[in-house]
């Protein structure tokens, strides 16, 4: 869905990439294909299962993949995952994994029906 690259104020105060600039960038892109899916506006409203297995450094180039898990009656469930490429190299290593769902709002802010993205995946319990 997007690709950014880790830069000096990215990190924490050891030095690694900020957990918190992953979750951003993953919800980015989560947020893209929600409002792709439900042709208009989609608010996040939770996030969950968050893993960080690896890690990355300044200068790595991040690429987040985002795939459509759920759909309810107002809402689309998007799963991510974050790869990171060394910056001078082919290396790539998953950094992060996590759950988004979003509400689909009409013009006036109220939630609105998801159509036909709920048509095609089994209904969120």
């Amino acid at each position: 869905m997007m690709r950014a690259t880790a830069m000096p104020t990215d990190l924490n105060p050891y030095g690694g990439v900020f957990g918190g600039w992953l979750m951003a960038q993953m919800a980015l892109g989560a947020g893209a294909l929600a409002s792709r899916v439900g042709k208009g506006k989609a608010v996040v409203v939770s996030a969950s299962d968050f893993a960080f297995p690896g890690a990355m450094s300044v200068g790595d180039e991040l690429s987040v993949y985002c795939n459509l898990a759920g759909a309810g009656r107002t809402s689309v469930t998007i799963s991510a995952e974050a790869i990171s490429r060394e910056r001078h190299g082919e290396a790539t290593t998953k950094v992060a994994e996590g759950v988004f769902k979003f509400v689909l709002l009409d013009d006036d802010g109220r939630p609105r029906p998801v159509g036909a993205a709920a048509e095609i995946l089994p209904k969120e319990a």
